[in-house]
């Protein structure tokens, strides 16, 4: 069996100079023994242009019976950019049954995702993000009987129990001068650093086991 993810950023993996920025999809491989992960998550990418930049159809052509295609996309949906924008209720959502679809024709097992949650606090308050998005991949996945990770319900749950200072070391926040990367640090409450994509990528995992997908 091979794993195949598709996704954005937050997922994607990335070079040891560009450290600690880290995706869940980089690390997954970790918690999931005798199993191969092959991570085709890229950041910047939404369900609209992962598809018209052929990266789907790429998998297409390897993806094999029993396999896995983990699809988790959000982030870039929302982006105002036309190029990747989508609207949650129909373009988002039809564009999640061709990753469904895709899978499925190839004998492969299609996993819908949540993205993980922002780290936006006010008030020492964890507030919800990325809208109607996260219930249109619920729905989808109640319509179409298509095993579902809530990653986004999970990664609240948790960031919301440690709270706003805790929960930043899971997320990229780094000071100036310790990373070549970010010589000015960064305060980035959108994607994660190792602590994080490692946290991610267990519960991913776990989820996968719960299911009896692996």
């Amino acid at each position: 069996m091979t794993i195949y993810v598709c996704g954005d950023s937050t997922a994607a993996s990335y070079k040891k100079e560009e450290a600690p920025i880290t995706g869940w999809g980089q690390v997954l491989e970790n918690y999931t023994p005798g199993i191969t992960v092959d991570n085709r998550a890229m950041g910047g990418r939404s369900t609209k242009s992962f598809l018209s930049e052929g990266r789907l159809q790429a998998i297409e052509t390897v993806i094999a019976p029993g396999d896995l295609l983990l699809i988790q996309f959000t982030h870039n949906d929302t982006s105002d950019l036309v190029w990747r924008h989508t609207d949650p209720w129909t373009s988002f959502y039809h564009n999640l049954e061709i990753y469904v679809d895709t899978a499925l024709l190839r004998g492969a097992r299609p996993v819908l995702m949540t993205p993980i949650c922002r780290r936006y606090f006010r008030d020492g308050q964890l507030l919800e993000s990325h809208d109607a998005y996260p219930e249109v991949i619920r729905v989808l996945a109640r319509q179409r009987s298509v095993p579902l990770i809530d990653i986004y319900q999970k990664s609240t749950s948790l960031v919301r129990e440690l709270g706003d200072e805790k929960s930043r070391e899971l997320f990229l926040h780094v000071e100036k001068g310790v990373y070549p990367a970010y010589p000015e640090g960064a305060n980035d409450d959108t994607h994660t650093q190792r602590a994080g994509a490692e946290t991610f990528a267990r519960m991913t995992a776990e989820a996968l086991k719960a299911l009896g997908l692996i």
